[in-house]
């Protein structure tokens, strides 16, 4: 396939399928030609809910295009990771035109994102067509809700044979993945229910829950989002380590002083953490990781969860594998991974009821994300503002937490500034982690 129009050269795609194959002939062309072309530090950047290459790489060129300018005398070469995501078309994102004119009456499920389902998770149509049925008839019966709980699970459940289970967990406990999210076992009257106070949160002025409580179904196609969302995260580590890793360690083979650095957006920030995880044995070409509101566990790298001696993080230690820092960019401004997914990521073995829980506390605490935070029970972690981290030298290895707020800030329900990422700043910290001139 030819390489779109880009604003920054030279460029080139990594494509992978849900399954972290890759796409043979880009894989190899990126090997031949890297040396070819005088590259230096090579920049990949793996994409979040983007539904397919045209909007990912829109993205990438945006994000690119201060690159040149910046640090004129390197030689730089770009690749873009192309994965099957998905993206919401309600969802705004700042500097880009929303695809529908305007957000749908909840709970309806609109045309463009019944045909992104459909794209996403091929072969499931008459699912998503019942699941479409209930939204549009959102009726009082408690039985319907509970239907619809059951349709989503189906829909997002891997289907045999493949390796995606493997990677849907962020920690372990005692070496064992952690359950599936509660929102999947709980009562799906109280799962709606909850995610439909959180969006009246959202949505208030002050960001202030009602004390009225809303209907249930204005959260159930939050709960067909966010069951999406854990979907895609499940794919993101299935692509990173089955797939990014290998080929950077094929990379590594063919230009083996060509510098890497990754990058990731949301889910593309566990791909590229999860490409360290599949890196083959003997390859220290990647030099910085750079996370952007990454969609993961913030004890993802964690040796031990704090109040539990029996829960670690799957990627502990894996950011020794780094030759150079692990750069997380976080934001509270980021509601995606402030209030949703902590509530989406509640486990089934946690024994509080799924609703009404504190989200700003304890829940937060425990199922918070990199992007909402930074890395957390890592020794030696440092933090930073913006600021400090763009006018001082990072440190040379370990995790360091960026404090991103100052630029990563607009952005409205339900996610907030989650994509707000396009900003020279966040260009410099690439290149400041990676120690490219």
């Amino acid at each position: 396939m030819a390489v779109p129009a880009m604003s920054v050269s030279p460029y080139w795609e990594l494509t992978f399928d849900a399954d972290g194959d890759a796409d043979g002939a880009e894989r190899d062309r990126l090997a031949a030609e890297v040396t070819q072309r005088g590259v230096r530090d090579l920049i990949v950047f793996a994409h979040g809910w983007n539904n397919d290459r045209s909007g990912a790489t829109s993205m990438y060129g945006h994000f690119f295009a201060p690159f040149p300018q910046l640090a004129p005398a390197a030689r730089i070469g770009y690749a873009g990771v192309i994965w099957p995501s998905m993206l919401f078309p309600d969802e705004p994102i700042p500097d880009f035109p929303r695809t529908v004119a305007a957000e749908p009456p909840r709970p309806a499920l609109d045309a463009d994102t019944r045909h992104a389902l459909l794209e996403t998770f091929p072969g499931r149509a008459t699912l998503i067509g019942q699941i479409a049925r209930l939204l549009d008839e959102h009726t009082e019966d408690p039985a319907e809700l509970e239907e619809f709980g059951q349709l989503v699970r189906m829909l997002v459940e891997v289907v045999p044979p493949g390796p995606q289970a493997q990677f849907a967990a962020d920690t372990l406990a005692e070496g064992v993945p952690q359950s599936e999210p509660a929102m999947f076992s709980a009562p799906a009257a109280e799962v709606c229910q909850a995610f439909a106070q959180a969006l009246a949160g959202l949505g208030s002025p002050g960001g202030e829950e009602s004390f009225t409580l809303p209907n249930p179904w204005d959260g159930a196609r939050e709960l067909l989002r966010q069951a999406t969302y854990y979907a895609m995260k499940r794919r993101a580590g299935t692509v990173g380590e089955r797939g990014l890793g290998p080929a950077i360690g094929r990379l590594a083979m063919a230009a083996p002083d060509v510098r890497v650095h990754l990058v990731g957006h949301s889910f593309g920030g566990r791909l590229v953490s999860f490409a360290l995880r599949g890196l083959p044995d003997g390859v220290h070409t990647v030099k910085s990781v750079t996370l952007l509101q990454g969609a993961f566990s913030h004890y993802a790298f964690a040796a031990r969860v704090p109040d539990d001696d029996h829960a670690g993080g799957v990627l502990n230690g894996q950011q020794n594998r780094i030759d150079g820092p692990l750069v997380c960019c976080y934001s509270h401004f980021d509601s995606a991974l402030g209030t949703m997914y902590p509530l989406a990521s509640r486990m089934a073995d946690d024994d509080n009821s799924f609703a009404g829980l504190d989200i700003g506390g304890l829940l937060g605490v425990r199922w918070g994300a990199m992007g909402h935070d930074g890395v957390q029970a890592v020794p030696g972690t440092t933090a930073l503002t913006l600021r400090a981290a763009l006018t001082s030298p990072l440190p040379a290895s370990g995790c360091v937490n960026i404090d991103a707020a100052a630029v990563v800030c607009r952005g409205g329900a339900p996610s907030g500034a989650h994509s707000d990422i396009l900003h020279p700043e966040l260009a410099r910290m690439v290149l400041a982690a990676g120690r490219i001139r």
